[in-house]
Formats: C-alpha cells, sequence, structure tokens
C-alpha cells in the first residue's frame, strides 16, 4: 500500500448535511481497501481563480493509504460527482 494525498473542492452552494454526507462518501471509498491517516474539513475559502463563474469553495484535504485501485475507483467518482469543483490526488513521498 501507498501514501497518497487527495484535495477536493466542493461548490460553496452545497448545504452542510449534503457537504458530510459526500465528505462520507468519498471517506467510505477510500476505506474499502484503504486506511485514512489523517482528515481535515478546511472550509469555505476563495478561490485562485474563477470556475465557471464559482469564486469561493469548501476545501478537503485527505492522507491515506491505499492500494493503486482503490485509487482509481476514488478518482472515477470524483470526476462524475456535480458537487465537486475540482480535484487533485497526488503520491505522498514524505
Amino acid at each position: 500500500m501507498r501514501k497518497y494525498e487527495v484535495m477536493y473542492i466542493i461548490r460553496p452552494d452545497v448545504e452542510q448535511e449534503a457537504v458530510q454526507a459526500i465528505v462520507e462518501k468519498f471517506q467510505g471509498i477510500i476505506q474499502n481497501g484503504g486506511e485514512i491517516t489523517k482528515h481535515d474539513l478546511m472550509g469555505k475559502r476563495r478561490l485562485a481563480y474563477e470556475i465557471n463563474k464559482i469564486r469561493d469553495g469548501i476545501y478537503v484535504l485527505v492522507n491515506f493509504t491505499a492500494t493503486p485501485e482503490v485509487v482509481a475507483e476514488l478518482e472515477r467518482i470524483l470526476k462524475i460527482s456535480d458537487e465537486v469543483i475540482r480535484y487533485l490526488i497526488t503520491k505522498d513521498v514524505a
């Protein structure tokens, strides 16, 4: 199992209960064959640049260990989620 880090940005117009449901959904995908080492819901922040006329987003940072298959499934779900504006999955080399 390798160490990874994922950061994703959720649209700001999503309600708090829906944000919790989205976060739990992605945590469930990771925990299905992986282990979360750190989870940080950073909250609403200003984007560096406008994306589809959206200026703010809810940032979530997760460090985890998993197999490449789990990462591929997580990326597939992140791509098709309408609530997620942007995401980035990287290998954690530290």
